[in-house]
């Protein structure tokens, strides 16, 4: 069985590899997205924030549909659907998404577009992702290659196929590093923690193929934990329907998302019928009244955005059942038509199964516990660079000794006079 185990660890391990070099240094990075991006681009996400004529602090902001008319007026033709509430800080700018509209046969030159939110003005735009265009694009960039090596469907299966066997592959690994039974018969001298105490430690002095093989080893049970929930949580990223979520149903308690329910429009509706502003106030009413119900407290506006295709908003909020202290996850489901919920998702309190998501994907990002978790994952990505690189290179120095011991066979040259005698 140990020997199976040495197999399968040893070849899921260098299958794995190079997907999670790259996943391990991109997160170092992800870790710090805004702050890196921002120092990219000030020119697009730093605004000077006005001084407010007779009083101290900057001006106000304009309103958020205020905003969002002045991109529709930048960007003709393109569908504003998603509003953002949240403003970092006072000097940075305010971030919105477009996308074609409903029939448009030419997408718009841009997708991620930054205003100014204390003057409305645009102050450009980037497609997200898109290399080509430079420095501007490094951080989405890297955020592509940490979640799908860049080849987007393609590249997100395959990540999310290494999660998968990664999950698999922490408890094989872990397993692998327990003591061995005793082959005599005979009860050890030691017991079975102070025979696995070893996997645990170091030989910072031996170097070469000793500390090689400790630092994997060690390196893979200090931050076991949290490498499992990297894994996993990664499934729950990239595998999101056909295998996190059928997997967590079938241990634990889901809610049900209100959106797998509802029938696309027989025409899309480019627009709330409600129109905005009504739309927006019903969310913010029926956010309102399940706060009420639910007995939480709705701290602040997130987000919101539309489905042109199924006519519904999604208003999403922090409340005290959000983990999360970067985005809110409490999401309201609203009828863009009539108004009335549609239904309520939230983050922890409500199924044990959506709490522990939000938990798994909420450490994954490092959006909770500040600086300190940050510089945690930080070490932790490179961790997994180093697992996979030190366990490429144990495996090189087994199979060079292999051949070393046993050298295949040369064929024997043919004689070209042979025929001859």
């Amino acid at each position: 069985m140990r020997a199976l185990a040495v197999l399968v660890h040893r070849y899921v391990g260098l299958a794995m590899a190079g997907f999670l070099v790259v996943a391990g240094l991109t997160g170092c990075l992800l870790v710090w997205y805004h702050e890196l991006d921002t120092a990219l681009n000030p020119h697009l996400m730093r605004v000077e924030p006005p001084r407010a004529a007779g009083r101290e602090g900057p001006a106000p902001m304009l309103p958020p549909l205020v905003l969002r008319d002045r991109v529709r007026q930048a960007y003709p033709g393109a569908a504003v659907n998603h509003l953002s509430f949240v403003q970092a800080s006072p000097d940075a700018a305010r971030t919105f998404y477009i996308e074609a509209s409903v029939g448009a046969t030419v997408p718009p030159p841009v997708d991620e577009v930054f205003v100014n939110p204390y003057t409305g003005e645009v102050l450009g735009g980037r497609k997200w992702g898109d290399i080509g265009a430079g420095l501007t694009n490094l951080m989405p960039f890297v955020y592509r290659l940490h979640y799908s090596l860049a080849f987007d469907k393609v590249g997100t299966w395959a990540f999310g196929i290494v999660a998968v066997l990664w999950t698999l592959d922490c408890f094989v690994g872990a397993w692998l590093t327990f003591p061995v039974g005793n082959r005599t018969g005979r009860p050890p001298r030691k017991s079975w923690w102070r025979r696995w105490k070893p996997a645990w430690q170091v030989r910072w002095r031996d170097g070469g193929h000793k500390l090689n093989f400790d630092l994997h080893r060690a390196g893979g049970l200090w931050p076991w934990a949290l490498l499992l929930v990297l894994g996993w949580s990664s499934v729950a990223f990239n595998l999101h329907d056909p295998v996190y979520r059928p997997v967590m149903g079938t241990v634990f308690e889901l809610q049900t998302d209100p959106r797998e329910a509802l029938p696309p429009l027989a025409t899309p509706e480019p627009e709330p019928a409600l129109g905005w502003p009504a739309a927006l106030a019903a969310a913010r009413r029926h956010a309102a009244e399940q706060a009420r119900l639910g007995s939480f407290h709705v701290l602040v506006e997130d987000r919101v955005s539309y489905d042109p295709r199924k006519g519904y908003l999604r208003y999403v909020v922090r409340t005290d059942r959000d983990i999360n202290d970067s985005r809110g996850q409490s999401a309201f489901f609203i009828d863009a038509r009539s108004g009335k919920l549609i239904g309520t998702v939230l983050p922890t309190g409500a199924a044990s199964g959506d709490t522990i998501t939000s938990w798994i994907t909420t450490l994954h990002m490092a959006h909770i516990w500040g600086l300190p978790l940050r510089l945690v994952m930080t070490v932790t990505g490179l961790a997994v660079a180093s697992l996979s690189i030190t366990g490429v290179l144990i495996w090189w120095k087994k199979h060079s000794a292999r051949h070393k011991r046993h050298p295949r066979p040369q064929p024997q040259k043919k004689n070209p006079e042979a025929h001859l005698h």
